[in-house]
């Protein structure tokens, strides 16, 4: 039987939690008060930033569309009362679609950067992987619409998307890349890009902010390419003689797999004149990574190119390239089958990338919490059920110290 001492205690706990929530909560509404309201003044029955609230909260519990994110407020309205107005209750899920449709996605691409900014300033960040990706199940053939193309920034010290920009339909990566990049301070990074990317303007734009670059070469540049496997084929037949060739070497178990990776770096100095070498502004050294995989029935190999303009370092260059392949591991597989991402069906107006950043506002946030050790859907489902927890994962949201990196099994 409980005394009242204990009861006193429990009131005083509670309450004392009550506020701390508040504050974090507050404190994280404050990023994204500067979306303008797009609905006409009389129909503004529920407060913009409590919309918003709800759906980031309901989108961290795991929600994948308007009717989830309602389902949501419904089941956790008496604990959202404590630190929301909701003046006319819980919006319905046609009230959330509306409002996403026609909130800027500029406007909150912006205050997604102040936030993730006031996050890295003190951190710095060394490598930013960049790639696109297209958001499968967000076409519609009836109106001839195509599927939402995003490209992503990533930081694989910080488990954090650092920035995202939407591929105009009628273009490719190669117009979005230079709009994200100047969202984004590069300034002493190592920007790593697939080759989509590799591309002589793009590299310009790298050099420009004082950034350094490692570029995945492939037949999009036929005549390089061919140039830069015909000299590594024939250098390693010899076993490099007399070449200034520094070379990584790395073995990896997991998933069921052995993965044996070899880098060899080389001073274009090294090599005869390369295809327009000159135009590649920064470019000093080559890359070549082998990738041997054995997995339980067969044994398959990889060969990749690369250029850069760092110096022949393997070690460095193999961290780097390593870590631009955490944003297909970590973030856009996270997305598809943590988040359902391909198979969500919204795509009317700005809605498809607004709730596209939703998303990517809820991985951060979820990447960032480290007390509970566990997947990112795990900690998905306990933000779901336990409120102290999202607060949780609010208030590592907020915090500019370094997550405990983790598994990217999910």
């Amino acid at each position: 039987m409980s005394t009242g001492f204990e009861n006193k205690n429990k009131t005083k706990t509670f309450f004392t939690s009550n506020i701390d929530s508040f504050k974090i909560i507050s404190k994280f509404q404050e990023y994204f008060t500067e979306i303008k309201d797009p609905r006409v003044e009389k129909t503004r029955l529920h407060l913009l930033t409590d919309i918003i609230t709800i759906s980031i909260l309901a989108v961290i519990a795991g929600a994948e569309g308007w009717e989830d994110i309602e389902e949501y407020g419904l089941n956790k309205k008496e604990w959202l009362e404590t630190f929301l107005e909701l003046p006319f209750g819980i919006p319905s899920p046609d009230t959330f679609r509306r409002v996403f449709e026609r909130i800027n996605p500029k406007e909150f691409e912006q205050c997604f950067q102040v936030w993730i900014q006031s996050i890295v300033e003190k951190l710095g960040v060394e490598v930013v992987a960049i790639d696109g990706k297209a958001l499968k199940g967000s076409y519609d053939r009836k109106s001839e619409l195509k599927a939402l193309h995003l490209v992503s920034a990533w930081s694989k010290e910080h488990r954090l998307i650092l920035g995202q920009t939407k591929v105009n339909a009628k273009s490719n990566e190669i117009t979005a890349i230079p709009a994200l990049l100047e969202m984004l301070d590069i300034s002493g990074c190592i920007i790593t890009i697939d080759a989509m990317g590799t591309q002589k303007s793009i590299v310009k734009k790298f050099i420009e902010a004082d950034a350094d670059y490692i570029l995945s070469l492939k037949d999009n540049h036929p005549t390089l390419h061919q140039q830069v496997k015909n000299w590594f084929e024939t250098s390693l037949s010899l076993g490099f003689q007399g070449i200034d060739v520094n070379i990584s070497q790395r073995v990896e178990k997991g998933h069921h797999r052995i993965e044996n990776r070899k880098v060899y770096a080389v001073p274009i100095s090294q090599i005869p004149a390369l295809d327009e070498q000159e135009d590649w502004i920064g470019f000093k050294t080559v890359v070549m990574v082998v990738r041997s995989i054995q997995h339980w029935n067969k044994i398959t190999h990889e060969v990749q190119f690369y250029i850069s303009s760092l110096a022949s370092h393997a070690n460095k260059i193999a961290s780097a390239i390593r870590q631009h392949w955490g944003i297909e591991n970590s973030v856009h597989w996270t997305l598809d089958v943590t988040f359902h991402e391909d198979e969500c069906r919204i795509r009317s107006l700005h809605s498809p990338q607004n709730f596209a950043l939703l998303r990517r506002i809820a991985l951060n946030a979820l990447e960032r919490e480290s007390s509970f050790r566990r997947s990112i859907r795990q900690k998905s489902r306990r933000a779901a059920m336990n409120d102290q927890y999202m607060v949780s994962v609010l208030a590592a949201a907020l915090s500019n110290s370094s997550p405990v990196l983790e598994s990217t099994c999910q």
